[in-house]
């Protein structure tokens, strides 16, 4: 028997940073069992450039991610989501569209590394501790026991990692 695979969308306003670097670690992490996509209310329309190392790092190349809107993922013919995470805190407060199949969500935010001023050094340590933070969440989502779960806890778990 094959086992499900969930749909998983990432969120964040400009989809140039958090939720691709998220959307590459569950790609990553969760190989088989997850199917992880990112987007953004206002997307930048750019990848930023200082998550190369952080996906070239999982075996991902830049070429591989592009900056889009959510509106791509309320559509009839959009892959249908069974998870909704937002990383940022702009985009937990904004008006979502309606997603088809009423997937469960949570809010992870981390702070926004692309927001950083400083030296090389400082901006590459922003986003190294943005993919560590995300990266501990994935890994603590990948490992729930979904199939035996019900919503409710569920529901509950997701929002306590999000808080971890």
């Amino acid at each position: 028997m094959t086992e499900k695979t969930y749909n998983v969308l990432f969120l964040c306003t400009g989809n140039s940073a958090r939720s691709v670097i998220s959307e590459a670690i569950l790609n990553k992490e969760g190989a088989g069992r997850f199917k992880a996509f990112s987007a953004g209310s206002m997307p930048t329309g750019r990848v930023n450039p200082h998550v190369r190392p952080i996906i070239e790092a999982r075996g991902f190349g830049l070429e591989d991610f592009r900056s889009k809107s959510w509106d791509e993922f309320a559509t009839p013919d959009a892959p249908r989501l069974d998870f909704i995470f937002t990383v940022c805190d702009n985009a937990a407060g904004e008006v979502c569209p309606i997603w088809p199949g009423q997937p469960i969500s949570a809010h992870w935010g981390v702070e926004d590394p692309a927001a950083v001023e400083g030296t090389e050094a400082e901006i590459a340590a922003a986003f190294a501790e943005a993919a560590r933070l995300l990266g501990n969440r994935i890994r603590l989502f990948v490992n729930l026991p979904l199939a035996s779960i019900d919503k409710m806890s569920l529901q509950a778990k997701l929002k306590d990692i999000g808080q971890a």
